[in-house]
């Protein structure tokens, strides 16, 4: 009987037949037993505490007008999607927001965006495998690599788009800096405080830089709150992950801790920020002469060679013709 069943599958899907149908079937069973997995019962004792906040109808009225419909539906996959560790959950959160996603389900959208570009991926090459070894014979290494390789660039492919978003914004919120004090130097001097120089500078640099004026609207929104000042810009610093933003934040507590004038140390800070700035374009711009040798040798020293040794080599050829015969 499992000769007659191997048999059969040679002949429709090759050698590999048996392979390529239990995979096949393993990814159907997993599609099928991940809701019933995943749909697991509420606990009673939520359902009385969201009972109990929503009593009366202005909670109500005020959660369904800021709740956010995508991240309700995944709230009942949270333990799936959302790590348990409150280190590793809090890393991820802050991942996210030095990403510029500081949705409350931004790190369940970002996991769910893996599980759910996996398993698409991983569809895909099954998909694709079947029908390439339905055409021709495939080893098992090249087989693999053509089910599971689509598999592992869908799951990493949010990582990666994380990661440049957050050196993008990192990138944009150091080159805006040296601006940004330079205006709130200037607003410092003119005789505003601290606190309206950075609303000032929010609102003059969004065009320009806007997540570094995101920062500063968020720091007056929070000391407008009634934020201890002191926290408002180590959580700044923290979030833009920026090392001269982390220095600013360390000049401007210690300057109100020792009672020293703010202007005098925003002067003296904005003058090495324009230094650094200086520095690192001096930087590029020595670096841009290593960067186009090779693309200076490939381009440049192939076509000399054919120019300077070309006749030559015809010469030799036809020579070498005309003695043969």
């Amino acid at each position: 009987m499992q000769e007659i069943f191997t048999s059969l599958l040679g002949d429709q899907l090759g050698p590999f037949g048996p392979l390529i149908l239990m995979g096949s079937l393993g990814a159907v069973l997993i599609l099928f037993a991940l809701p019933a997995l995943l749909n697991k019962k509420r606990d009673p004792m939520d359902r009385l505490k969201e009972q109990a906040q929503n009593g009366n109808t202005a909670n109500k009225q005020a959660k369904l007008r800021y709740e956010d419909k995508k991240g309700a539906k995944l709230e009942k996959y949270s333990a799936f999607l959302e790590p348990q560790n409150e280190e590793e959950y809090s890393a991820a959160q802050l991942k996210m927001i030095q990403a510029g996603y500081r949705g409350k389900n931004a790190v369940r959208m970002f996991h769910f965006a893996q599980f759910s570009m996996g398993l698409g991926a991983l569809a895909f090459g099954l998909l694709f495998a079947l029908l390439k070894s339905s055409q021709q014979e495939m080893t098992p290494k090249s087989l693999v690599l053509t089910v599971l390789l689509p598999a592992c660039i869908g799951y990493m492919l949010p990582k990666y788009w994380v990661t440049r978003r957050v050196e993008a914004r990192k990138e944009e919120i150091t080159n805006g800096f040296p601006d940004a004090l330079d205006l709130m130097l200037v607003c410092v001097e003119a005789g505003q405080s601290l606190d309206q120089a950075i609303i000032r500078v929010a609102k003059e640099i969004r065009s320009g830089f806007p997540a570094l004026a995101d920062e500063f609207e968020i720091v007056s929104y929070e000391i407008k709150a009634g934020k201890d000042k002191t926290i408002v810009l180590r959580d700044m610093a923290e979030r833009c992950g920026v090392p001269d933003v982390a220095s600013f934040v360390t000049v401007l507590i210690q300057s109100q801790q020792f009672g020293t004038s703010i202007a005098d140390a925003l002067r003296i800070y904005a003058a090495e920020m324009r230094d650094k700035r200086v520095m690192r374009a001096e930087e590029a711009a020595n670096k841009l002469p290593t960067k186009m040798t090779l693309a200076t040798m490939m381009l440049t020293v192939p076509p000399l060679l054919i120019i300077l040794v070309g006749p030559s080599v015809y010469d030799i050829y036809i020579m070498l013709s005309e003695a043969s015969f």
